[in-house]
């Protein structure tokens, strides 16, 4: 099989994340506006790639005051840094699975990650178009990327975790011939 491009499909895709809040619990939300293309070629793995933007205003949480504390300079600061991003920069064979390293850039600091993920298949839809499906996840220390607003418990420990949570659960639809990654 050829080398073939594939638009991130938003409307069946997830970008969720958790924290731990207040040592004990955890703070789970997501991500409602973003977008990107994710180029898979069969033969040789390797020469994959993804590429993803997301609207950092987009944060949903299910609390306004806490979402928009998120989009404050104390945070994501979405006045001065509107998005985030990841660009992958090696995809590798892992089994079944696979190891997606990129860069990942939030409030304009980049940083490396790799995403575990994995090709859950590829399917028509009813409507005749080809849709694939992925999963992956990862963790991210929150203060390498200057999120690092938090507040000391009087019990001890602090009210927002380091280490967050990324999963991704994501459908993307076959473009069609001629058309080239946004």
């Amino acid at each position: 099989m050829a080398t073939t491009l594939w638009n991130i499909d938003t409307t069946h895709t997830g970008i969720h994340f958790s924290v731990r809040h207040m040592v004990v619990a955890k703070v789970r939300g997501s991500f409602t506006k973003f977008g990107g293309t994710i180029t898979l070629d069969d033969a040789n793995p390797a020469a994959s790639s993804v590429s993803v933007s997301i609207e950092a205003a987009s944060i949903s949480t299910g609390v306004e005051q806490r979402d928009n504390h998120l989009r404050s300079p104390d945070f994501f600061d979405v006045a001065q840094f509107p998005a985030l991003t990841f660009q992958s920069t090696k995809v590798e064979p892992s089994g079944k699975h696979l190891k997606v390293t990129g860069q990942l850039t939030i409030r304009g600091i980049s940083r490396e990650v790799v995403l575990e993920a994995e090709q859950l298949g590829i399917a028509k839809d009813p409507w005749g178009n080809t849709k694939a499906a992925f999963e992956a996840k990862t963790s991210i220390n929150r203060g390498d990327f200057g999120l690092t607003w938090n507040q000391a418990l009087e019990a001890g420990g602090v009210l927002v975790g380091e280490k967050i949570e990324i999963a991704l659960e994501v459908q993307a639809a076959q473009a069609q011939s001629g058309e080239k990654a946004a």
